[in-house]
């Protein structure tokens, strides 16, 4: 294991992509500890991707791009400062609630950053909202989106763990909301305090209807995907191949707004995307077999069952852990490399597998607006010119909400179990 981590470390250190450094450094091992195991390396990384399962991730990347190009941004934008614009700091409450529902739609926090920072980081800036302050707030709120239903990251750790991608959709919806909630109550707080103006809106009771009635296809995107999964209609592959459709046929003919000329890059930047985490995955099952080895999972429960410690420290330690690993390594990576390290012991101490999934995503997606890596800080910063170290410090009173959130569902079980159980026993 020396070995394995200590070339990891120092291909990162070179500036090495993670991937080709989870790659090396598995290769590294093989030759120097089992050099008769090299040979099947290839069928053990194709092994690593074939999975009917993960075809459901480039399909809920395409169905939030095809949304996206489909004008429903806007929409959403529009319908919540229908909702909150007349409350003080009504933009950034429209920000809080746009990537609530926006994430409930594409799955992804990067692509919400992208859609909903376009838009209102330059409203929110031309009325008098600080550049800091829009950009926090929509980095902050971002983390919703792999949080709230359908979770490209889920799809992934229900694809390591064995667990239920329903069930998991399930867990992360009473968490996502009340990240949402939190979130809210910090904007109004903060607005009040530095006075940020209220949104005055002129709109008949017509008007009115008619902003909601071209919202409604994008409110019940989520409903539509999830629901199917929850239901038992379709598989999580299945669904995200209907939302795909969906959205295709939303923005096609019922919006107007989605080009057809657009289908072919699109799909190119779901095929690239996808393409990234699949390599990832790969590699990264090359260290789930090393592990596995070495009995790394067994010896790890096994040590954290003999310290006799309480549950609630072991689980502080772990939590800690998460986010430090968080903020080094980005989401897919992080979720392939603990998940067959920490949840046989999470498993030994009677922690469910549902709801473990649901902590380490939730904690998982702090590290998306934390230097060095945030993926989110930095998409952020391209929109709004403002640094990365700005941004994060401006989001910060935000991420208070995620910490709570994180430390509620840790303790309490049932705030990721109760849905599922619920909806799905």
């Amino acid at each position: 294991m020396l070995i394995l981590l200590s070339s990891l470390i120092i291909f990162l250190v070179l500036g090495v992509p993670i991937a080709y450094s989870l790659g090396l450094s598995a290769l590294a091992y093989f030759w120097m500890v089992h050099p008769e195991l090299i040979s099947i390396l290839p069928a053990r990384l194709y092994a690593g991707m074939n999975s009917y399962a993960m075809i459901a991730m480039p399909l809920f990347v395409f169905m939030g791009l095809l949304m996206n190009s489909g004008g429903i941004t806007t929409r959403l934008i529009d319908f919540s400062l229908l909702i909150v614009g007349r409350l003080r700091g009504g933009l950034g409450l429209v920000n809080v609630i746009a990537s609530m529902i926006f994430g409930g739609i594409s799955g992804s926090s990067v692509s919400d950053t992208a859609s909903v920072g376009a838009v209102l980081i330059p409203e929110m800036n031309k009325k008098g909202y600080s550049l800091e302050f829009a950009s926090g707030i929509t980095v902050a709120s971002s983390t919703m989106g792999m949080i709230i239903p359908p979770s490209v990251p889920m799809v992934i750790y229900a694809y390591i763990s064995e667990e239920s991608v329903g069930r998991l959709f399930l867990g992360g919806l009473i968490p996502g909301v009340m990240i949402g909630l939190l979130m809210l109550i910090i904007t109004l707080c903060v607005s009040y305090y530095h006075k940020y103006p209220k949104e005055i809106i002129t709109l008949s009771a017509r008007e009115k209807a008619s902003l909601a009635g071209r919202a409604f296809p994008a409110l019940i995107m989520p409903v539509f995907v999830v629901g199917a999964v929850v239901l038992g209609l379709a598989t999580a592959t299945e669904s995200a191949g209907l939302g795909v459709l969906y959205a295709f046929l939303v923005g096609l003919i019922l919006l107007r707004e989605l080009e057809l000329k657009v289908i072919p890059k699109l799909l190119r930047d779901a095929i690239q995307t996808s393409a990234t985490v699949m390599i990832i995955i790969a590699l990264s099952k090359l260290y789930v077999w090393i592990l596995a080895l070495e009995r790394i999972p067994q010896s790890l429960a096994m040590f954290v069952t003999g310290l006799e410690l309480p549950v609630f420290v072991i689980l502080f330690v772990v939590l800690i852990i998460i986010l430090l690993v968080g903020t080094f390594v980005d989401v897919s990576p992080a979720i392939l490399l603990l998940t067959p390290v920490f949840l046989p012991a999470m498993k030994l101490l009677g922690i469910n597998g549902i709801q473990f999934g649901v902590i380490l995503i939730s904690g998982l997606a702090v590290g998306l607006v934390t230097p060095p890596v945030g993926m989110c800080l930095n998409v952020c910063s391209a929109i709004s010119k403002v640094r990365i170290g700005t941004i994060f410090k401006a989001a910060l009173p935000f991420l208070i909400a995620n910490l709570v959130t994180l430390i509620l569902i840790t303790y309490i079980p049932a705030l990721s179990l109760w849905l599922p159980a619920a909806l799905m026993d």
